[in-house]
């Protein structure tokens, strides 16, 4: 018998004065059997960070041809293709000639910074490519199958709360 996604729901309010958006936005997310909490949150933080209407959580892991987030136009043209992580060149590669943007959150510090040496050559030549490292350590403490979250972002930095804990977020550009 196959292991089932945990589902999750999260009541998310989002303040990003960097952007001026304004939303609260009401989610249900799927969590795959493989996916740790910390991985998980890492995901939730992409999407406050890129948050609109139109974004969108795919099926992520569970899918090769899909990102972990996407937003696409009306036409259905991928306008943001997010992945997190460390990937290959080959699906940097993919990603960059089928979507308008690509960012790719980075999230394990050590591996983050051995993949980047490897990969930052490579990736130069793609001009619709963000590279970012988020620093998020313990956050996946906050992690509940029903969460209320409060996210405020100001100069960069990710301030999230819940009515337990608060967690303050970097980015940081590669």
């Amino acid at each position: 018998m196959a292991i089932s996604s945990t589902i999750n729901k999260i009541s998310l309010n989002i303040a990003n004065m960097d952007s001026h958006y304004y939303e609260s936005h009401d989610l249900t997310v799927a969590q795959h059997p493989s996916e740790t909490d910390f991985r998980f949150m890492i995901r939730l933080i992409a999407f406050m960070a890129n948050a609109s209407e139109q974004l969108s959580f795919t099926k992520g892991i569970a899918s090769d041809d899909e990102p972990d987030l996407w937003q696409k136009s009306l036409t259905d043209e991928i306008d943001l293709w997010i992945d997190l992580g460390q990937p290959d060149e080959k699906r940097i590669r993919k990603a960059c000639g089928r979507a308008k943007q690509v960012i790719i959150y980075t999230y394990h510090e050590g591996k983050a910074k051995v993949w980047w040496q490897q990969q930052k050559e490579k990736c130069q030549r793609f001009n619709n490519l963000k590279v970012i490292h988020i620093n998020a350590e313990g956050v996946e403490a906050m992690m509940k199958r029903s969460m209320q979250l409060q996210c405020n972002i100001q100069d960069g930095e990710v301030y999230l709360s819940d009515d337990d804990s608060s967690f303050t977020v970097t980015m940081e550009n590669l």
